[in-house]
């Protein structure tokens, strides 16, 4: 056939003018707009090339228009969900921001409804604690005072010793506290021993004492309330602390070697000690460490023990027993009466001693905790 004005003649080639004289074809999108169905051919059976819209319509710059993309028929275009791209992460923190503020606010309007702390608050601002209230210090410093006056008395110094603990007791009490009046008692020296609280008002105070030489601790009664203190009753005299023995450390081998050293050495070592001159003290000192001295009021005597335990290293911790002489009962020689000398003493130190070439060098010197030693 002939092609002849808009009509294509059976077999022969069909040109771009008949097809733009003919419009573009009906597309998928006009179907669906006309309640049409769509032609059997499938989406990729399209008679134009992929990406070039009908009519050959570009973009500038040539780029080709991209065809529009429908569903199929019967299928609904899918629907985003709200807490897609992460935001069910704000809706949860939201949520646990709203019961964190609900929490607080809770708390803080029972606490102004009950009276207690709120949250942060420390405990030690709560009050009603024996121990806390308790005026301890003060009842320390009270005791001691009563007890410079209880522990000593005489019939000559009675109305004295009354007028004294007056300031001390509840008005109308004896003013001899229980004393009859006879016989006498003096205190040589008193420390407090320790507190024992029993309520926001009531304590006991042990004293540690010497009375006559005699070792005792005393047990007062304090009584303290709206800023006064006061002894609440008759002091109890209790024994003194049980006598203990210490425990003897493992005898460790004796360094037969370097005993005999470190008794050629210490004996210099102490009498430079004794004297705290600092140039001979420097002699004995190991580098960087310093001493001193006992600045004369000693002098060395002799030593009377000396325990040097096998270690190994050039490091070593030796006891010492050193004789010391006091000063002030030395006589000048050839002038001491007959049958008198000066007064010695045995005292212990815990000497720290380092190797240096053949002798020894003293880093520290302190007081031994216990003297186990057999004689030297």
């Amino acid at each position: 056939m002939i092609a002849t004005g808009n009509q294509v003649v059976p077999g022969a080639p069909v040109t771009a003018e008949h097809m733009m004289a003919a419009g573009p074809p009906e597309t998928a999108e006009h179907s669906m707009r006309a309640s049409q169905p769509l032609a059997a051919a499938p989406w990729s059976a399209s008679p134009w090339p992929a990406g070039q819209p009908a009519g050959g319509q570009r973009l500038p710059g040539g780029q080709p228009v991209a065809p529009k993309q429908f569903p199929l028929d019967g299928q609904a275009a899918p629907r985003l969900w709200r807490g897609s791209g992460g935001r069910w992460l704000v809706w949860a923190f939201r949520l646990v921001l709203w019961t964190v503020l609900l929490l607080i606010g809770y708390r803080g309007i029972a606490a102004i409804v009950t009276g207690e702390p709120g949250p942060g608050a420390s405990p030690a601002t709560t009050t009603g604690s024996p121990r806390t209230a308790f005026p301890a210090d003060l009842a320390r410093a009270y005791a001691l005072e009563f007890g410079q006056v209880y522990l000593s008395f005489s019939p000559a110094r009675a109305a004295q010793r009354a007028n004294s603990l007056a300031p001390f007791l509840p008005p109308g009490t004896d003013p001899e506290f229980g004393w009859n009046g006879t016989g006498t008692q003096t205190l040589q020296s008193e420390q407090v021993a320790g507190v024992r609280v029993l309520s926001a008002h009531q304590a006991i105070v042990t004293l540690l004492a010497r009375v006559d030489g005699n070792l005792i601790e005393l047990g007062v009664p304090i009584y303290a309330a709206d800023g006064g203190i006061v002894v609440s009753g008759h002091p109890a005299l209790l024994p003194a602390p049980a006598q203990v023995a210490p425990l003897t450390p493992a005898t460790a081998p004796a360094d037969t070697a370097a005993r005999a050293a470190l008794a050629r050495m210490l004996p210099a070592f102490f009498k430079a000690y004794a004297s705290g001159n600092a140039v001979r003290l420097d002699t004995f000192e190991a580098r960087g460490d310093h001493l001193d001295g006992l600045g004369g009021i000693v002098t060395f005597g002799r030593i009377s023990q000396l325990s040097v335990p096998s270690a190994a290293g050039a490091t070593r911790q030796v006891t010492v027993t050193v004789a010391w002489r006091a000063v002030s009962q030395v006589a000048p020689a050839g002038q001491a009466p007959a049958g008198t000398g000066p007064a010695v003493i045995d005292m212990g130190y815990a000497v720290t001693v380092v190797r240096h070439g053949p002798g020894w060098l003293v880093r520290s010197i302190s007081a031994a905790t216990t003297q186990p030693w057999p004689s030297p």
